[in-house]
């Protein structure tokens, strides 16, 4: 009885200590504090790329190289004088031009080869509307005409026109007539015959080249 009154309080104090390992391995570990991002780490927000109504495209997205030549403020809707000068490379050529007719606004399209987009000059003119090449006057219906002069561009590959259709009446709510009054020396000129001079605005998209002026009904 005495032996065992010795050993009593040893395999008292060895339970004990069993159960106080198993309590401790059996709380779960105290997870580390959640990390704070940093500035540089943070993302803007994606404003997304642009949809082209009239071929159900997109355009680079913003920020990109070949978006950062674009001038915000010319996609404003304008009655005045839009010019973008761009020079140093062969003349780009025309393979389309198209037209449509969009909730508010009437749409002509220009479609070039390759990335690279021509420069333009957009604005007003007066009658009589002149033909680059002979300098004769050419009639164009409407009460407002719209000039659009893009260069370096050609609308012909040697002797073969690559627009056949130079004289259209698309019989929209706004552009009643489209002519291309110029082809010759690197210039390619459209006037669109308009039902009186509404504000427009132009765009460029790519994927692929696009020059894109749209008028207001």
């Amino acid at each position: 009885m005495k032996v065992l009154g010795r050993w009593m309080p040893t395999l008292g104090l060895a339970a004990c200590l069993t159960a106080a390992a198993c309590k401790k391995e059996e709380a779960p570990p105290t997870p580390p504090p959640a990390a704070e991002p940093t500035p540089s780490a943070a993302q803007p927000p994606d404003a997304g790329p642009v949809t082209d109504t009239d071929a159900g495209t997109t355009t680079t997205p913003p920020g990109s190289q070949a978006a950062q030549q674009e001038d915000p403020k010319n996609r404003e809707w304008t009655a005045g004088l839009v010019d973008v000068k761009r020079s140093g490379f062969a003349p780009v050529t025309l393979r389309e031009a198209r037209t449509a007719r969009n909730e508010g606004f009437d749409r002509l399209v220009l479609q070039f080869d390759g990335d690279q987009l021509p420069g333009y000059h957009i604005e007003y003119v007066d009658k009589p509307v002149i033909k680059c090449g002979s300098g004769d006057p050419t009639e164009v219906a409407g009460q407002g005409w719209l000039q659009v002069r893009v260069q370096p561009a050609q609308a012909h590959e040697g002797t073969q026109v690559t627009v056949a259709e130079r004289e259209r009446k698309p019989a929209l709510p706004v552009l009643q007539e489209l002519e291309m009054t110029c082809d010759f020396e690197g210039e390619v000129t459209w006037v669109l015959g308009v039902k009186s001079p509404h504000k427009y605005r132009v765009m460029e998209l790519r994927e692929p080249t696009r020059l894109v002026v749209d008028v207001q009904h």
